[in-house]
């Protein structure tokens, strides 16, 4: 699947942007030098200042996503376009889409339902006849989770699985502006599409969804388990779309049963509760606020804005810690611990972008094509990047 003779082997769009800065820094900190890196966007200026600022001499390319025609040459004269410009509702079906076409892998950040089913309907069958990898959700979102699964699965033996649970153990940095405004544009396309409402609560809503299914699902993950309180994470219904669509792509590999969910775990006692109910009402007020017009207009007020976050200090004490706990059908249970010494939605999730563009670009991949995941695109190649720059992911028995 290889295009060495297109003109740059990665183009980075969006690299002016809050979160493009953090993946060109690790780009140029990173890459071979080799590898020919492009940095793509609306502004010609801000993007050489990011490169000026990098002390490299990368091509600039000024395109904007709403162009069809430009964007459709950005893709054609590059193997891989890693881009950071959400919401992908309203920048990213374009680019997405020309990729495809193109026999262009491609890899974004996305944590939006809706576009990454759009794009599995438009572009699937497209990228496996050009032999594109179209790899959404390669940042926190969903990446952790996704290779989390899989390591966990494999340690396992590759039987199937009954229960999977991700448990946030630690979670330090800030939320991001392109975040809040992919989560404000869902609720938004919700407000008029009922189809658009159903799938967002669907954890099958990537896939065809199994043949057998057990009667309810896993639940929302608020509650106490052995002693433990717990509250449901932000994202979990969402990564559980991922992990489920990787299920898919892999035959079932992980059974049509399997049950996966995602929590944050806070602790025993009063203190436990208490923190596992602000966790659950906050989360319960900030949608409800955005997805009402007259107290999302408030809330907007207070927010980040796309394109913004916090202070660098900040991100340089971001921390995450997860785990991942498998459940097999037979054998021992097995935990996947993913950490890492970044911000999960800044400086990770910048090195995770760049890591899955570096690894679609230069690794020995899976024969696979299509609208992937993390782990059915890149997989182990993608875990031991990721090794190599500070992530802990490690697979072994749960005792």
């Amino acid at each position: 699947m290889g295009t060495n003779d297109r003109d740059h082997d990665i183009v980075l769009l969006g690299a002016s942007g809050f979160v493009g800065r953090y993946t060109a820094r690790h780009l140029a900190r990173s890459a071979p030098e080799s590898v020919r890196i492009a940095l793509a966007g609306r502004s010609i200026r801000r993007l050489e200042e990011v490169a000026r600022e990098l002390g490299v001499d990368w091509p600039i390319i000024e395109v904007d996503t709403s162009d069809d025609a430009a964007v459709g040459r950005v893709a054609a004269s590059t193997s891989v376009i890693a881009t950071t410009v959400g919401p992908y509702l309203r920048y990213g079906a374009g680019v997405a889409s020309a990729c495809a076409s193109a026999g262009t892998s491609y890899a974004d950040l996305s944590g939006e339902s809706i576009f990454v089913a759009r794009s599995i309907e438009r572009n699937h069958a497209v990228a496996e006849t050009t032999g594109a990898r179209i790899v959404h959700s390669c940042g926190f979102d969903s990446i952790p989770s996704d290779l989390g699964l899989g390591l966990a699965h494999t340690a396992a033996g590759g039987v199937p699985i009954v229960a999977a649970t991700l448990k946030v153990r630690s979670l330090r940095g800030g939320i991001s502006g392109g975040t809040i405004d992919s989560l404000r544009q869902q609720l938004k396309e919700t407000k008029t599409d009922a189809s658009a409402r159903r799938l967002l609560a669907n954890p099958y809503a990537l896939t065809p969804g199994p043949s057998v299914r057990l009667p309810g699902h896993a639940g929302n993950g608020w509650g106490k388990v052995r002693g433990t309180w717990q509250a449901p994470f932000v994202m979990g219904s969402y990564n559980q779309q991922i992990v489920q669509r990787s299920n898919y792509l892999t035959g079932w590999s992980y059974g049509q049963l399997m049950q996966y969910r995602e929590v944050v775990a806070t602790g025993r006692g009063p203190a436990g509760l208490a923190r596992a109910m602000g966790i659950a009402l906050g989360t319960a007020g900030l949608v409800g606020a955005l997805a009402f017009p007259p107290t999302r207009a408030v809330v907007d007020r207070v927010l980040p804005s796309p394109g913004s976050g916090p202070s660098a200090e900040a991100i340089e004490h971001g921390r995450f810690v997860l785990d991942v706990d498998v459940y097999p059908v037979e054998g021992r249970p097995v935990r996947t611990r993913v950490a890492a010494p970044y911000d999960p939605g800044y400086g990770g999730t910048g090195v995770m972008l760049a890591e899955s563009a570096l690894s679609l670009a230069l690794d020995d991949l899976p024969d696979r094509a299509g609208v992937l995941t993390p782990m059915v695109a890149m997989g182990e190649h993608l875990a031991e990047r990721l090794r190599a720059n500070g992530f802990t992911l490690t697979a072994g028995a749960l005792h």
